[in-house]
């Protein structure tokens, strides 16, 4: 199991599961900054995605993570931006 590549899409969901939480709660400085942490964990990512490749049953588990991480993204775009449901 190649659990360092894993381990930044699972670090990059919980960024995103704390930015969720943040945009909740209207801290929006804290937003930014997890936005941050996230564009950093991005870039590290595919770093590493270059000399490493996931197995079909890890490629699962990121397809997962990646549909959380859309979900969360939805739902944050939604409270800061309510007026683009109208």
């Amino acid at each position: 199991m190649n659990t360092q590549l894993l381990s930044y899409y699972e670090a990059i969901e919980q960024a995103s599961a704390d930015m969720l939480a943040a945009a909740r709660n209207g801290n929006w400085d804290e937003v930014v900054k997890l936005e941050g942490a996230c564009v950093l964990l991005i870039s590290q990512l595919k770093h590493v995605a270059q000399q490493q490749q996931l197995a079909p049953d890890e490629s699962k588990l990121k397809s997962r993570i990646m549909q959380r991480i859309l979900v969360n993204d939805a739902e944050i775009r939604h409270l800061a931006e309510p007026w683009l449901e109208d």
